[in-house]
């Protein structure tokens, strides 16, 4: 069955279950932002369901504001696994009202129709954020959530090693890999970073820093852009590096990397904003010896970043109480006193751009007392972040990247050819589900 719209209707596959939308709107409604969402009468009670640290402390500061619409917090797994749960939530009929979601997991549920058009609500915030922002919550010209927190990428390094070992601070991507050969002539027991295939999310961030586009809209069809030539150069150039030695190509988020990081046996490491939370809990003996700097370069001179994490607060499509849902959603996500709290409450890097000068991030990250202007760094950083589109079937992809570039690792394989292998897998898994699929 041809589908003829991107965001009415999908055959969902997740987490090891299939869930089948309809196509018709009377077993799988699609909702426009407006039936079922009239303004309420009386008090109303909305469920959110959430994973943000605290998150109960912030909607806490809502519920003694407006109590005619208090707002009860279910805290949930994220990823895969709290996707897997609306979908289900959804197709017994008793989902939430609204709920937290990665930007890279809102597609499936918009279009499993799970989640409701939000445009008319969310068009009147639009300008607090960055477009590159709204681009992450809207598809076919809806808006479909509130960018909620945000995950431009950036390097760390160790000041105390590199100034021990004569390294200079990266510039560019070619300094980068010059800089790792000098580290491994002076003590090879050392290097610069790894490159982990147990992280898609990290690698597509990269991609999208080259100028890669994973999935993107071509009228009513996907476009699948995974093996495109940005993505090409950066699976080479990291290629390149592991198989000679010169780079690690250990998972990230192991016991092994966690030591690593503590002892300085890693020097760097490309990440995302949120990464002084991460180190603290990681290496907790290097405090005060990390500081920050742009991701290095593919061309010297231009300023671009890729994303890595983030996510959104979406109002659900069975929701009776769409608007109210969207009320609390535009609070959270503008209100000055609202971002602080997810801030100091949530540790999250908020989407929204007045939200990034908040006071709660005048003052350097705890475990980088000697960065100062660590946040007002990160706001420019976020201001060249790519602008991306996400698929439909991101959890297809990031299973076949974590297969494909484990095996290239462990074979000292090709690693374009591990990008061939994580497209043909998600194209033709959106032909199974009957999309219309064109390639770059």
């Amino acid at each position: 069955m041809r589908r003829t719209s991107l965001v009415r209707s999908v055959v969902a596959a997740l987490a090891g279950i299939v869930l089948v939308s309809a196509c018709s709107g009377a077993d799988n409604p699609t909702s426009t932002g407006t039936s079922g969402s009239a303004a309420p009468k009386g008090k109303v009670t909305l469920t959110f369901w959430a994973w943000a640290t605290n998150i109960d402390k912030v909607v806490a500061i809502w519920n003694r504001q407006h109590p005619d619409i208090q707002v009860t917090v279910s805290t949930q797994s994220q990823g895969d696994e709290l996707v897997t749960k609306l979908l289900t939530a959804d197709k017994a009929g008793n989902p939430p009202d609204l709920a937290q979601a990665e930007y890279q997991a809102l597609p499936t549920l918009v279009s499993a129709g799970v989640t409701a058009d939000i445009s008319q609500y969310a068009q009147p915030v639009h300008g607090a954020f960055s477009d590159a922002a709204w681009q992450l919550v809207s598809f076919d010209g809806k808006t479909y959530g509130f960018p909620q927190d945000y995950g431009p990428m950036m390097l760390y390094y160790r000041t105390d090693l590199f100034h021990q070992f004569g390294l200079t601070v990266p510039r560019t991507w070619e300094e980068f890999a010059a800089q790792a050969r000098l580290l491994r002539s002076k003590d090879p027991k050392r290097y610069l970073t790894t490159f982990s295939a147990g992280d898609p999310g990290w690698f597509a961030g990269l991609a999208e820093q080259a100028g890669a586009h994973w999935w993107g809209i071509d009228g009513q069809r996907w476009r699948v852009g995974i093996d495109s030539e940005p993505s090409r150069k950066v699976a080479s150039y990291w290629g390149d590096l592991v198989n000679s030695g010169v780079l690690q190509g250990q998972p990230m988020y192991t016991p092994a990397w966690n030591k690593a990081m503590n002892d300085g046996t890693l020097l760097a490491w490309p990440s995302a904003v949120w990464g002084p939370a991460v180190l603290a809990g990681i290496a907790p003996d290097t405090k005060g010896k990390w500081a920050m700097a742009p991701l290095p370069q593919w061309t010297a001179g231009e300023q671009k970043t890729g994303m890595w994490g983030g996510s959104s607060t979406a109002v659900m499509a069975k929701s009776k109480n769409q608007e109210a849902a969207a009320q609390f959603a535009t609070w959270l996500n503008t209100d000055p006193a609202a971002i602080e709290a997810l801030v100091t409450q949530g540790s999250l890097y908020p989407a929204a751009t007045a939200g990034q000068s908040t006071p709660a991030l005048s003052k350097a990250p705890l475990f980088m007392p000697n960065q100062p202007d660590f946040y007002a760094s990160a706001k420019q950083i976020s201001a060249t972040a790519a602008a991306v589109t996400w698929g439909p079937n991101v959890n297809v992809a990031y299973g076949a990247y974590r297969d494909a570039f484990g095996k290239a690792i462990q074979a000292k394989s090709d690693f374009t050819a591990a990008l061939r292998t994580i497209q043909d897998t998600t194209v033709n898994d959106l032909r199974k589900l009957g999309f219309d699929v064109v390639t770059d």
